[in-house]
């Protein structure tokens, strides 16, 4: 603010030489003079102030605008991305589901593989396990496997010196009077006999599986020990062995054996015949023919 005072009422002493009725003027008009430029002075303070809250309204509302208009254009890109976004989702989400479907179907067709292959597998195991045990009753039949079990063991001698001799054709008596009976493997002197097994003299002695053999025969018989003796005796061939040794003085001695264990039969090499296969070839016994 203007200091409009006139310079003599600024010094005491030019005050005090001053007259009084040019003080009391000069000092009314620089009053007037002040009063006036204090009211301009607040006028245009004022008309300042009135003016400063209308450029400030006008720069908020312009900012406001810009920010408006920001985050218009940033939705409208945002929901631009969103769009692309959930169409790439759906895509991906209806390529998930055609793949799963793909996975489904192939699930079902290898479910479907593994139980026919387990189909296969349970009857080849059936197949095999009939296979093996018929195998096996062929084997200890043929007596072409070693076999352990229960039976009778009967001790066969030649008459004392200057008596009879036995001969082949008594031990066949005797064989055949031990299957008749039941038994299921038959041995003399360790030789087990099968369906190839020959028994014929050469001489003074007996040949089986041509192996020559002499007094005293021991047959070991596999079968049941508590009926085995009876049927024995009890058949044609067993009186026949029976009515030799009371005649020739043979010497005869039959016990029951808790357990006899008799060799497997020397294998056979088939050098002019060939097997047939299982459908082609006659059937085991027990299971009928073809």
């Amino acid at each position: 603010m203007v200091d409009l005072e006139p310079s003599v009422t600024a010094d005491p002493r030019a005050r005090a030489a001053t007259p009084l009725l040019s003080l009391i003027t000069a000092q009314s008009m620089d009053e007037d003079y002040a009063h006036v430029a204090r009211r301009r002075a607040a006028a245009g303070e004022t008309t300042q102030r009135r003016g400063t809250p209308h450029r400030t309204a006008a720069i908020v509302v312009a900012a406001f605008g810009v920010l408006a208009a920001t985050a218009a254009v940033q939705t409208a890109q945002g929901a631009d991305e969103a769009q692309s976004s959930r169409t790439v989702l759906v895509a991906r989400v209806v390529e998930r589901r055609e793949t799963v479907e793909q996975l489904q179907d192939r699930i079902l067709a290898l479910r479907s593989e593994v139980e026919e292959s387990e189909q296969l597998l349970a009857a080849t195991t059936a197949n095999q396990v009939t296979a093996q045990s018929r195998l096996r009753r062929l084997q200890i039949r043929t007596g072409f496997i070693a076999v352990r079990g229960e039976g009778v063991r009967i001790t066969m001698s030649d008459a004392p010196p200057g008596g009879e001799l036995i001969r082949d054709t008594d031990l066949q008596l005797l064989v055949n009077g031990l299957w008749q009976a039941g038994a299921e493997a038959i041995s003399i002197n360790g030789q087990r006999l099968t369906v190839r097994s020959a028994i014929e003299n050469s001489g003074t002695v007996v040949n089986i599986n041509s192996q020559p053999l002499r007094s005293p025969y021991v047959v070991n018989a596999v079968g049941d020990r508590r009926t085995l003796q009876a049927d024995l005796l009890a058949s044609d061939s067993g009186i026949g062995v029976a009515d030799l040794v009371t005649r020739f003085g043979f010497g005869f001695e039959m016990v029951n054996v808790e357990e006899l264990v008799l060799p497997a039969a020397a294998p056979r090499t088939l050098r002019h015949a060939e097997p047939l296969p299982a459908d082609d070839g006659p059937r085991d016994p027990e299971e009928g023919t073809p």
